[in-house]
């Protein structure tokens, strides 16, 4: 395994996606962390629904994928903690009708101007071909944000994961940092849509830190373990496509999925 490692990153677009997935799984158990405990996950599976409807408006109009779908994204992560927040809408049914209202206007608009071509597809189902030096530029630089912006609040991110109500007490602007939260989500989803694709994105959040889940005792572990768990299976998903010639995102998802059947085993043995 390990000189397949290094024979594959003899390729530049190989390692070009594996420095870019490093970034996308760090950040992505990071925030992960906090969502899986708060019982919002399905917030990224929402998002990245978005993220593919903006992206092929975008590709209709001509402007650049990912540069337009990062504000949309982010407006709608701050419509659905809204609507969760202030009306009668729960914040389940927000995340499908904005995920399935996004997903179908982009859909019908590529199906009318040009039908929906590789490139679109390239970020439904995620491509390491796609990763061009100008995407990894924008990743490293977004990736950098997002583990800065997390590391400098995580106190205040702990104190809203666990207690809204102990943290309004204590003078933590709740409403403040559940939008930083979201946005961090949003921009997770943006970065990741490329390598993963929308419909597998998500998974990235959540899988890793369901698997810390059975292996720490607190927070601050859950967190460690969650990134050490999702940076270690994207290598060995990105090593495994490689040597078995199959799709990268189902690769890495599959290493994901038998870490967090393995974990879950050991717990149940540790008992």
């Amino acid at each position: 395994m390990l000189t397949s490692l290094i024979e594959m990153l003899n390729y530049g677009f190989i390692l070009r996606a594996f420095i870019a997935g490093i970034i996308i799984t760090l950040c992505a158990a990071l925030i992960g962390s906090s969502l899986v405990l708060r019982r919002q996950s399905m917030i990224g599976d929402g998002l990245s629904h978005v993220a593919f409807g903006s992206v092929a408006i975008a590709t209709v109009l001509g402007f650049a994928p990912l540069e337009f779908s990062i504000p949309i994204v982010i407006i709608a992560a701050i419509i659905i903690l809204n609507l969760s927040q202030n009306s009668k809408i729960n914040g389940d049914a927000a995340i499908a009708v904005l995920s399935a209202s996004a997903l179908a206007i982009g859909t019908f608009l590529i199906s009318i101007n040009q039908g929906v071509n590789i490139d679109v597809n390239s970020y439904l189902f995620g491509s390491i071909l796609a990763i061009n030096e100008h995407d990894l530029i924008l990743c490293l630089v977004l990736g950098i944000i997002i583990i800065f912006v997390f590391l400098i609040f995580r106190r205040q991110i702990f104190a809203i994961t666990f207690d809204e109500s102990f943290a309004r007490a204590i003078g933590v602007k709740v409403d403040l940092y559940n939008a930083i939260l979201a946005i961090l989500c949003s921009l997770v989803v943006v970065i990741g849509m490329r390598m993963l694709g929308a419909l597998l994105i998500s998974s990235l959040i959540i899988f890793p830190c369901l698997s810390a889940l059975y292996l720490s005792k607190n927070f601050r572990q859950n967190t460690i373990i969650a990134t050490i768990i999702s940076v270690f299976c994207f290598i060995v998903g990105l090593t495994f496509s490689y040597i078995l010639n199959t799709p990268t995102g189902a690769t890495i998802v599959i290493a994901n999925l038998i870490a967090l059947i393995l974990c879950r085993i050991y717990h149940v043995i540790q008992k």
